[in-house]
């Protein structure tokens, strides 16, 4: 047994005991579950190695580690022993290996990865088990590629449905990103790797993201876009994080002395070292001065960035400090021997593209996938009389884990969902293929699909009349039908974000047409972000959401169909009903031009939605089962509280249903007496709990007061009100089934 599922073992044996606990003081297991994922801080004991090492280093060799000089590594200093920082991209797995001064591949027979669920998944399982055991299993891959640094993970907020990166990302809410962050950083960093978590800060759109002003008042930054961002720092102890392409408040991001040195580094006590993003630097001595310590890029010679030849010229001109140039130099040496890169012999090796990953793979995929409609009871599939069934659809067959602008990865593995389909079901049950649609994009002078820029991809949305038909005649002659739909990662992309909501590639008049001639038919989304499936949610009776899930996703998804699995996924954002109804686009302040004011505030995602009594499409939050639970029972532990305390919520969930299965307690306050604007409610808590059928399960959630503050500008302090609290426990944020009133004295 490796000693990460010993950990984790260990870990679910202290959750089955926490569970159990009602109406008693917080106890030393509790606090050990709520410390858990602490991540170890820099070590301080190597100055005295840093200073000796910083005064044998000429001034060209120090500014050699300040700058990339291949595209993943910066400089390094043999003749001292100093190691160039190699880094690798991550959000998927590990990066196959890239030339060095170019994008294309390097062409190695070794550099083959796990693929693993996009970030969306893992927000979508709303487990932070699982969001450590994605990286604690992806440090190791790094590590076996000798990798120093993971570009990885992305923490921005979800602010647009529209966002081409949505998939890259954990969710619109705020608390429940720092909770799934943490335990991913402190997964990867226990391998001797450094995260790098990105994009610091309010990089929320790919359109105009390379210049784009973000204009937002104080408090709307502080509730909303840096909770994950702080608790990265202050609790996993992120050992680097990389500045954002736009700018913020006028200063580009990669520039910005408030946000990097001010916020970064003052407030948080940031001792690691902060990344530019690729080509992200736009000026030498304001750049070093405001808190960059590395600037990597793509578009020049390495000798031609900023912090290269430029700043070696700055420097014999007196316009810039040795001291200055020191400083970073330091911070880089640092964070080398944390990860036990220098002077080291016991730093792990790591492994690569196991067995046991692809399990680590599948369990993500398994329990992020979500059940949004089941009126007829067709799942978990019956196969009782069933002899054929349809499967229709590109998605069926279409693999993920390479396309797109952003980056992927190079596997031995993807498990399509057909193959999931031949591989769970029994042999004599004969599976109709027929693509339905084609992914097809408009067509350059080479009759070849147009390369991704920075405008949406443009899909020929006809359907092929063979295809179609084809696609017809497979449901007509099948007992059921299974079409797999949404969208893939070369139209789910970087550097892009969609122009609106539709289905690609013809798809809504393809489903419409199959549930014509086979009623009894699934429609099975996969896809990162959300879509209008207004059509699809009237007219199916039976409806999943799956995602870009990774080596084993097809298995995991035949799993779920059939009911090995049962489904647990709720969603990580709101899905609109239109896209006019996201607070974004309600406030026409999306994309902006070349600045961009968030004029919904703190009102983002489902604040906006319930605050606005906006009804969505589905709510964020949702997700369905196989079986049925009972919320009941919830008090807390006293009447009212002060600042210091803890508030402890105690309720039982019962199983109600035939089957066994996982729940999501979902904990959101409404504070109605409030003196300034707050959402009708905000998620402070969450449990995912398993409840065997016909059982119940004592939950407790523990919120510490000061999670109720809010920001206040003019003291530029939070502050928590004084009055009365709701706290309000259920299984989305718009399905509340039990609350419960305090008072903060």
């Amino acid at each position: 047994m490796s000693t990460k599922h010993a950990f984790l073992l260990f870990l679910a044996a202290i959750l089955s005991i926490t569970s159990c606990t009602n109406g008693m003081k917080t106890t030393k297991v509790e606090t050990t579950i709520k410390t858990k994922f602490q991540g170890k801080e820099i070590s301080l004991d190597n100055e005295k190695k840093i200073d000796s090492l910083i005064a044998l280093m000429t001034l060209e060799e120090k500014v050699g580690m300040l700058h990339g000089q291949s595209m993943f590594a910066n400089g390094g200093v043999e003749r001292l022993g100093i190691p160039k920082l190699h880094m690798t991209d991550g959000p998927l797995g590990i990066r196959e290996e890239i030339s060095q001064d170019s994008w294309a591949p390097a062409g190695w027979d070794n550099d083959f990865a796990t693929y693993y669920p996009a970030a969306g998944s893992v927000a979508a399982t709303w487990n932070p088990e699982l969001s450590y055991i994605f990286g604690n299993s992806v440090g190791q891959e790094a590590r076996a590629r000798n990798k120093d640094m993971l570009l990885s993970p992305a923490i921005n907020i979800i602010r647009t449905p529209l966002g081409g990166r949505t998939y890259e990302y954990f969710t619109e809410d705020p608390f429940l990103n720092k909770k799934l962050a943490v335990p991913f950083i402190v997964g990867i960093q226990d391998n001797d790797v450094m995260a790098c978590v990105k994009h610091f800060a309010v990089n929320n759109q790919e359109t105009n993201r390379d210049f784009v002003d973000v204009n937002t008042d104080e408090r709307t930054l502080r509730e909303i876009y840096l909770p994950a961002f702080k608790a990265s720092v202050t609790e996993a102890n992120a050992y680097s994080v990389m500045g954002a392409y736009n700018k913020f408040r006028g200063d580009f991001l990669c520039e910005n002395d408030y946000m990097q040195n001010k916020i970064l580094r003052d407030e948080w006590g940031f001792r690691g070292i902060v990344v530019s993003d690729w080509s992200a630097v736009h000026s030498t001595v304001k750049t070093l001065e405001n808190g960059l310590d590395i600037e990597m890029g793509t578009r020049k010679p390495f000798n031609e960035y900023f912090l290269a030849d430029k700043l070696i010229a700055a420097a014999k001109a007196g316009e810039i400090s040795k001291e200055e140039i020191d400083k970073h130099v330091r911070r880089i040496l640092k964070v080398l021997f944390q990860v036990k890169a220098i002077d080291s012999t016991d730093r792990t090796k790591g492994s690569l593209a196991t067995e046991e990953h692809y399990k680590d793979a599948y369990d993500i995929a398994a329990e992020s996938i979500i059940l949004l409609k089941n009126d007829s009871n067709l799942l978990p599939l019956r196969l009782d009389g069933v002899h054929s069934i349809a499967v229709i659809g590109n998605n069926a067959t279409k693999k993920n884990a390479l396309g797109g602008f952003g980056a992927g990865v190079k596997t031995k593995r993807e498990v399509t969902p057909l193959d999931g389909l031949k591989n769970k079901l029994p042999e004599n049950i004969k599976i109709n293929y027929a693509e339905g649609y084609l992914e097809r994009y408009t067509q350059n002078d080479n009759n070849q699909k147009e390369e991704l820029t920075l405008n949406t991809p443009r899909t020929v949305t006809e359907l092929d009349p063979d295809k179609l038909n084809e696609a017809l005649e497979a449901a007509k002659k099948s007992d059921m039908a299974i079409i797999f739909a949404g969208s893939n990662r070369d139209y789910e992309t970087e550097a892009s974000d969609r122009k609106d909501l539709s289905l690609p590639f013809g798809q809504e008049e393809l489903i419409q047409k199959v549930l014509e001639v086979n009623p009894n038919t699934l429609v099975v989304m996969i896809a990162g972000a959300p879509f209008d499936i207004n059509m699809i949610k009237e007219k199916s009776s039976t409806l999943i959401w799956s995602w870009f899930n990774g080596s084993e996703g097809g298995n995991a998804l035949a799993d779920v169909i059939l009911g090995n699995v049962n489904p647990s996924g709720k969603l990580p954002w709101t899905m609109p009903k239109k896209i006019e109804d996201s607070p974004a686009h309600a406030t026409h302040s999306f994309p902006g031009n070349e600045s961009v004011t968030y004029e919904e505030g703190i009102l983002v995602g489902y604040r906006w939605f319930d605050t606005k009594k906006v009804e969505p499409l589905y709510p964020f939050g949702f997700g369905l089962s196989y079986t049925d639970f009972e919320f009941s029972d919830i008090s807390t532990s006293k009447d009212s509280y002060t600042e210091d305390e803890e508030i402890q919520i105690n309720f039982t969930i019962k199983n109600i249903g035939d089957r066994d299965g996982k729940e999501v307690a979902q904990l959101y306050v409404s504070h109605p007496g409030s003196a300034v604007e707050k959402a009708a409610k905000e998620l402070k808590g969450f449990k995912k709990v398993f409840v065997k059928s016909g059982e119940s399960q004592n939950i407790a959630i523990n919120i510490p007061v000061k999670e109720l503050a809010y920001y206040q500008e003019a003291s530029k302090n939070w502050v928590v009100e004084k009055g009365t609290y709701i706290l309000k426990i259920g299984n989305s944020s718009r399905n509340i089934l039990q609350e419960v009133s305090i008072k903060i004295n």
